[in-house]
């Protein structure tokens, strides 16, 4: 079945920079569009950015121009390399499958941004 395995997260202060992944197993992963959502206490849910098959991509208006979402086929793995981060990006990141959506997503990984 589909496995989605986050990592990345951290304690990180204003301006700096975390790279998340998500280690994807149990389908062809190259075949589908990959998302990552973020959720803050007391919030709905996020989509943060959307990439597909073949590589095109969209962003939140909130994170456009910080945030690149990309993926390696070769090794089953999606990543979010957040750049410039504010305290208001402070959620827990999850990383979904276009089939499966936010049913399927991992356990998440947690990214506090604060000084």
């Amino acid at each position: 079945q589909v496995q989605l395995v986050e990592s990345g997260g951290g304690l990180v202060q204003p301006g700096g920079s975390l790279r998340l992944s998500c280690a994807a197993s149990g389908f062809t992963f190259s075949s589908y569009a990959m998302s990552w959502y973020r959720q803050a206490p007391g919030k709905e849910r996020e989509l943060v950015a959307y990439i597909n098959g073949l590589g095109s991509t969209t962003y939140a208006a909130s994170v456009k121009g910080r945030f690149t979402i990309s993926r390696d086929n070769a090794k089953n793995t999606l990543y979010l390399q957040m750049n410039s981060l504010k305290p208001e990006d402070t959620a827990v990141y999850y990383c979904t499958q276009a089939i499966t959506g936010w049913s399927g997503r991992g356990q998440g990984t947690q990214v506090t941004v604060s000084s």
